[in-house]
Formats: C-alpha cells, structure tokens, sequence
C-alpha cells in the first residue's frame, strides 16, 4: 500500500482488510488490558478483579456473537459453533497454539527490552510483570473451575493443571504428607531450547518466586510456596525447578503486631 496515497479505509484489497482487522483485534485487547490496569491503579486488585468478573462475561458474549454474526455462523451463547463443534484433536490442538504463542509473546517482549536495554531490565520487567500476570492466572482458573475463595492444596493441583504451562511444559506432582506436596518442571520448553543451542539455562528462580508464590497465595492465602531448586540452582531430582507448597494452618500463622 502506497504510504502517501493511502485509499479510504473502504478501499483496502482483501488482503489489507484481514491485516487491518487482525490489528483491531489487537487494539481490543490491548484496550481491555489498559481498562483493567487503570482500575486496577484506582482501586486496587482485589476491586479490579471484582469489575472484571462483571465485566468478562457481559464483553464475551457481546463480541464472540457479534463475529459469529459477521460471518454467518451460528453461536450457542457460549462459543461459536464452528469452534465448540471442531474434533477434538483439532480443538485441543488450537489449545496448545494459543498457550504457546502466550509463551513465545513473552519472549518477545523479553527480548525486544533485553536488546534495547540490557538483561538486568528484561528481568526486572518479567518479575513484575509475573507479579501481576500470576495471581489474574489464578483467579482465572478458579473462575473457570468453581474453586472456592480458600482451595486449599488440592485446589493449587487442579489450578496448576489450568495454567497455560499445563499444554506447553511437563509437569508432575508429588505427595509429601497431608500437609505438602512439591510441584516438578519436568521438561521446560524454554530452557529445552536453550539446552539445544548450547546456552546456559535462563536463571528464571527470581521470576519463578513471583510466579508459584503470587499464584498459589491467589488459589489460598494460607498456601506458603518454597523453592527447592531453579535455575540457576542445579538441576533438583532431575526435574528443571522443583517447588513444595503446604498449608499453613491458623495456629501456625503468626498474629498480627
């Protein structure tokens, strides 16, 4: 397209039509994270995850039939019917390629701030960004999933196994006693790339404190989170990172001073 002799926005070919809508799509989405960052700075998280939960399922509805609607395809008033109706290897295919390309947008945005900054800024940028991205993820999954507001430890094993991680890495689970159980990365689709190109494992513990800690304390208050090992501790019991989580009960919780 002619950057100087640009046609009215009704005058796009086919092909620059599909570029710009993919590009509303983009708009939207950043749009909506920006509602729910600046109600989130307003008033808090636990408000803006309040108004979130008004507000996901009123927008939902309101765009999935609307583009069901555009290209005449009939919607059940949860999911279009061409998406709910797909095999389900192809479903659960689509699954996958949406939580990696979740994984592979975050390394993009570590990279482009790594490159334009330096390491030690790209990591600083993940953690926070962890901190918040973290305890929306559980929240998320309890939506998702029904849990009650304290989930206890078999609720963290059910949400652990709703994360996006879920379909891209393999994880297990590990019995410890009725008051513990250690969560194992067992094969981890970045540090496998890297291992593959003869780099140093990325040293995530920093990130990985944030993630595990905010998202079981999101499930339950009263889970603590301890790291057993990550990068750039070796390797623990031949798993990537190892983390244990227990439940604290209300005589193990120290009072308020």
């Amino acid at each position: 397209m002619d950057p100087i002799n640009k046609p009215s926005i009704d005058e796009l070919d086919r092909e620059e039509t599909a570029r710009l809508t993919l590009d509303f799509f983009h708009r939207l989405v950043i749009h909506h994270a920006l509602w729910f960052a600046e109600v989130r700075h307003q008033f808090g998280p636990d408000k803006a995850l309040e108004v979130l939960s008004e507000v996901l399922p009123r927008t939902m509805g309101i765009q999935s039939k609307r583009v069901a609607k555009a290209l005449g395809i009939s919607h059940d008033g949860t999911a279009p019917h061409p998406l709910a109706r797909l095999p389900e290897e192809s479903l659960k295919a689509l699954r996958d390629a949406v939580a990696v390309n979740w994984l592979a947008n975050d390394g993009v945005w570590f990279q482009a701030v790594e490159f334009s900054r330096d390491m030690n800024d790209a990591k600083r940028c993940n953690d926070t960004c962890w901190s918040r991205f973290s305890p929306f993820e559980a929240w998320s999954v309890k939506r998702f999933l029904g849990l009650p507001a304290e989930a206890g430890l078999e609720g963290l094993k059910q949400a652990l196994g709703f994360r996006l991680y879920a379909c891209i890495n393999a994880q297990s689970f590990h019995e410890e006693s009725d008051g513990s159980f250690v969560f194992r990365m067992d094969e981890c689709r970045v540090q496998s790339a890297r291992r593959r190109k003869g780099l140093d494992d990325y040293p995530c513990k920093s990130g990985g404190l944030v993630e595990f800690t905010s998202f079981a304390e999101a499930v339950d208050p009263r889970i603590r989170t301890e790291c057993i090992g990550c990068p750039p501790d070796p390797p623990p019991d031949g798993s990537v990172c190892s983390w244990r989580f227990s439940l604290v009960t209300a005589e193990e919780t120290p009072p308020h001073p």
